[in-house]
């Protein structure tokens, strides 16, 4: 199953990318990376730059009916940057009305605040980003890893860095769990 990561082209925590995208390879599955421009986006450790990594497709000519599911690494510029883009914001909308599943870290949801796909949902975040959820209508816990299986799809949630093995561990499962019950988008 081919699973999109959507990154700004600056600002994403490299650690974020590179450990969920490590963890969807183990899984058999092929990783792609969508941005909203073409090129290389670059990665940051925290507030210095880190790497690049060249993007497989752009936002705006990316289809959902090409993934069977979508990860949202953080970083703090990441999200903010692609919250204000309409193209990214619609891609990440797009995954929610057609079911499939989304796994966000950190600071990303702040776009599924942005796509308006967080009211009802019971999700973790940042600790920072607990008020914009509730706002949003969102419930907040403080958790490593949350999974609310409300309609429409599955939205997997985690805090920060030191939870990615958590993180990992939880959405691959969940995205195997989706592909085994029959999806076929992006295989």
């Amino acid at each position: 199953m081919r699973i999109a990561f959507l990154t700004a082209p600056e600002g994403v925590e490299q650690v974020e990318l590179t450990e969920p995208w490590k963890a969807v390879s183990d899984a058999g599955d092929e990783p792609r990376l969508v941005s909203t421009r073409s090129g290389r986006v670059q990665a940051f450790n925290h507030l210095d730059k880190a790497d690049t990594f060249p993007v497989d497709q752009v936002a705006a000519d990316a289809s959902v009916d090409d993934f069977g599911a979508l990860v949202l690494p953080g970083g703090v510029a990441n999200p903010d940057a692609l919250r204000m883009d309409k193209d990214a914001v619609a891609f990440v909308k797009a995954f929610f009305d057609a079911g499939r599943p989304v796994a966000a870290i950190c600071h990303a949801p702040w776009t599924l605040i942005e796509a308006d796909v967080v009211r009802g949902r019971t999700m973790t975040s940042w600790p920072s980003l607990r008020t914009d959820l509730l706002n949003a209508g969102a419930d907040w816990v403080d958790e490593r890893v949350k999974v609310c299986d409300a309609a429409p799809g599955t939205l997997i949630t985690s805090r920060k860095p030191g939870d990615l093995e958590a993180f990992c561990e939880t959405f691959t499962a969940e995205f195997a769990r989706f592909a085994g019950a029959g999806a076929s988008a992006g295989r």
